[in-house]
C-alpha cells in the first residue's frame, strides 16, 4: 500500500470510533524518520484503546502489519507502521505534545467523517424563521 494512502486508510479507521480532531501531516519533506504522522484526539481512555484496536485490526485485515505500538503513557498509544505513525491523544494531552506546532512545517490535512465540518467550525444556523419583508 502506498504511504499516502496507507495516512488516509489509518485516518478514515480512527473516525469509524469516533476520534476527534483527526490531521494527517505530511512529513516528507520535513524529516527522514517517517512520511506521516495521523494524529487524533479521544474523550476516554476507552476510546483511545478501541481507536487503535480499529486501527490495527483494519489494516491486518487489509495485510498490513504493526511494527510497533506503545503505549507512552495513559494518556497516549503510538501505532508504528515504519512510513505512518498513529498518535492517539486523550483530549486532554494532545496541547500538551502539541506536535501540530512541533512539526509545523509539515503540510497538514484535517480529517472529519463524510466531509463535513467540525462542529465547532460548522456555520451558526438560526433557529428564528424569516422575517417576510413587507412593501412599503
Amino acid at each position: 500500500m502506498k504511504t499516502p494512502i496507507l495516512a488516509r486508510s489509518i485516518a478514515k479507521l480512527t473516525l469509524t470510533k469516533k476520534a476527534s480532531d483527526v490531521l494527517m501531516m505530511d512529513l516528507r519533506q520535513v524529516t527522514t524518520m517517517t512520511d506521516y504522522f495521523v494524529i487524533c484526539s479521544a474523550d476516554s481512555d476507552t476510546q483511545m484503546k478501541a481507536i487503535a484496536d480499529a486501527v490495527e485490526d483494519g489494516l491486518e485485515k487489509k495485510g498490513v502489519r504493526l511494527w510497533h505500538r506503545e503505549a507512552g503513557s495513559q494518556q497516549w498509544i503510538l501505532l508504528d507502521y515504519v512510513d505512518v505513525v498513529l498518535h492517539v491523544f486523550h483530549k486532554n494531552a494532545r496541547s500538551y505534545y502539541n506536535l501540530e506546532r512541533l512539526w509545523g512545517d509539515a503540510v497538514m490535512e484535517p480529517l472529519t467523517d463524510h466531509g463535513r465540518l467540525p462542529k465547532k467550525l460548522a456555520p451558526a444556523r438560526s433557529r428564528r424563521a424569516p422575517r417576510k419583508r413587507v412593501a412599503g
